[in-house]
């Protein structure tokens, strides 16, 4: 890819990037940017999501969905690595551009990295009945909330896409009510429902303890593909 051409000003301070990556959490910008990607955070939120790539996208030459993901396929385990360039919806199916797949896949080879169609979903599949449906019906080997705005930008701005994902929940874990409290607009926790929701139904707290240890696996697992990822479109 060419020198960075695209600049956005944050807490008045100028950057510029040619990959844009979007993230859900705010620890997965973290890890994006100490890579040294460019990323930017919708908290979960498909509008969200939506604007804050419209509104940093427009200069980039490659857009990147990044962070952890829910598996769909049997078998994937807790920080396994997903690098896809294919994304799936309820209705339609996103490829990246041909020049860009071969690339990937030898990074795929190279890091160990399951390769295989995303779902592109708007709420988190929840239960092991929703993720064996989605799996069926779509093939998509896992899912996530923001792989489907970053492919649709791609393709109207005519611009390649990769979906960079660790596995944080394997299929068979079901989410319990505090794991769906939406995230705060900073891609943080928002710590006080999830406590109250824990209140509420205390049953739940073996599993939510289980998904978060699944979840900080799975952030670790980003560290080294992140570089490797940054290096590969660095010289693409």
């Amino acid at each position: 890819m060419r020198a960075a051409t695209n600049t956005l000003a944050l807490g008045g301070a100028p950057l510029s990037y040619t990959v844009l990556c979007t993230t859900g959490l705010r620890a997965e910008a973290k890890i994006a940017r100490r890579a040294g990607l460019f990323a930017v955070v919708g908290a979960g939120d498909h509008r969200r999501t939506v604007k804050v790539v419209e509104e940093a996208a427009s200069g980039a030459e490659c857009l990147v969905s990044f962070g952890i993901a829910g598996a769909l396929k049997p078998g994937l385990r807790a920080g396994d690595i997903i690098l896809s360039t294919e994304v799936v919806d309820d209705d339609r199916r996103w490829l990246t551009s041909d020049a860009i797949r071969p690339r990937i896949s030898e990074l795929a080879g190279e890091i160990g990295a399951i390769e295989g169609p995303v779902l592109g979903a708007r709420l988190a599949l929840a239960t092991k009945a929703d993720k064996r449906r989605a799996w069926r019906e779509t093939g998509a080997i896992a899912v996530d909330l923001e792989s489907v705005v970053v492919a649709r930008a791609a393709a109207a701005l005519g611009i390649p896409f990769v979906v960079l994902r660790a596995v944080a929940d394997p299929a068979a874990r079901e989410l319990p009510p505090a794991a769906l409290v939406p995230l705060n607009g900073d891609g943080t926790p928002a710590l006080g429902q999830v406590l109250a929701s824990v209140l509420t139904r205390p049953r739940q707290l073996p599993t939510l303890l289980t998904l978060a240890r699944e979840a900080r696996q799975a952030l670790q697992a980003l560290v080294g593909p992140a570089h490797a990822l940054n290096r590969v479109l660095a010289g693409a």
